[in-house]
């Protein structure tokens, strides 16, 4: 069987320093790691060549004799006394950042970590979608969720009568412990997810779930401001734990776009088309705004794209740091098709302008001379 080399697993240089190592390995866990690829053989495998290699050559003692004996010149190293608990409390943190508790709580080396475990969570999140101008202005609205409520009969055990017993998985530890190559680490039990404990016979009431199922409504006030995205958290309205205790609801808002205002930020733009003789002549119009019409005075000359800025005419900040802007931009306008008079008319004005409007001839007219020289 051919021997693996650590450098190739991680796909990186034998001159790496630690902060690459970490990073190919960081990469590697993410792509490989079993919980992203069920029943995949091969990723599993991937997986744990890249954890034993990341063991070696994050330590600069193994990884000193790894790069001047190879992998035989470990065999010994460590074992009895096995491995120093920075590396374990490195890779445990690594996972801490890919997966956070939802990694099952696995505890690198050291002791099982204690910490409250329910059959569920208890933070909920739902989405409501509001209207453009609802966000804007702010609204009331009524909210109908479900949550879950732990079963009374089995007091959210999910077994018949309440009653658990020892996990024979894991011994009632919580955990197991897995060997990779020459490393074990420990790793949450996946026959009881971490309790220690397990159930007989499900319970009747509930399937075996340990909770029950209910709807609730009630209204909630989504403040004047708020932006697609934005989440509200509502105290005291999520799942309910066994003993009592209650999660929290999340609400995540979700904006309708409208047909003329496009909002960034707290800022507001809108379009507004105006024809070629409007810019050309200037004049003062009038422009829709968030809270009614506002005047605009468009300067002679105003270039298509050209914007104009109204201050404190955007949305009201949802943290309280004052109002956006209100962004006018110019579009201007050409008549597809023209009549006979409408022909005559444009010639007799363009020839008014003389050379003036055919600034391209006087443009080129240097271009030409320049041109010339080069003979």
């Amino acid at each position: 069987m051919t021997e693996l080399d650590y450098y190739e697993v991680l796909e990186i240089s034998k001159d790496a320093d630690k902060s690459t190592i970490k990073k190919a390995y960081r990469k590697m866990a993410m792509k490989y790691h079993p919980d992203k690829n069920p029943d995949d053989s091969e990723a599993e495998d991937r997986f744990k060549a890249a954890n034993e290699a990341y063991q070696v050559l994050s330590d600069d003692e193994k990884r000193a004799i790894y790069d001047r004996y190879g992998k035989a010149g470990l065999e010994g190293h460590g074992q009895g006394g096995g491995f120093s608990s920075a590396g374990f409390d490195d890779l445990s943190s690594i996972f801490e950042e890919m997966f956070g508790s939802a990694f099952g709580g696995a505890d690198f080396g050291g002791g099982r970590r204690q910490r409250k475990s329910y059959n569920y969570n208890l933070d909920i999140g739902i989405e409501v979608e509001v209207e453009f101008n609802e966000a804007i202005f702010g609204v009331t609205k009524d909210v109908t969720y479900k949550y879950k409520d732990a079963c009374d009969t089995c007091k959210g055990t999910g077994a018949k009568d309440g009653k658990l017993s020892t996990c024979s998985t894991c011994q009632g530890q919580g955990q197991v412990h897995i060997r990779q190559g020459f490393m074990t680490f420990a790793q949450t039990c996946p026959h009881c997810q971490g309790t220690g404990e397990s159930k007989a016979q499900n319970c009747k009431k509930c399937s075996g779930t340990g909770y029950h199922e209910k709807e609730d409504s009630f209204e909630v006030s989504i403040p004047e401001g708020i932006n697609d995205g934005n989440r509200i958290r509502v105290s005291n309205r999520g799942n309910i734990a066994p003993d009592g205790t209650r999660g929290d609801l999340y609400i995540q808002i979700s904006v309708k776009e409208d047909s003329h205002f496009i909002r960034n930020g707290d800022d507001i733009y809108i379009e507004v088309p105006l024809f070629f003789t409007q810019v050309a002549l200037g004049g003062n119009i009038k422009i829709p705004s968030l809270r009614g019409e506002l005047d605009l005075e468009i300067p002679a000359g105003t270039k298509d794209k050209e914007q104009f800025k109204f201050r404190g005419e955007g949305v009201k900040s949802v943290q309280g740091y004052g109002k956006g802007d209100l962004i006018v931009q110019i579009k201007i306008t050409y008549p597809k098709s023209l009549n006979k008079e409408q022909k005559e008319l444009l010639t007799k004005l363009q020839e008014s302008f003389g050379i003036e409007s055919k600034p391209h001839e006087s443009s080129f007219e240097s271009m030409f001379d320049k041109v010339k020289k080069w003979f």
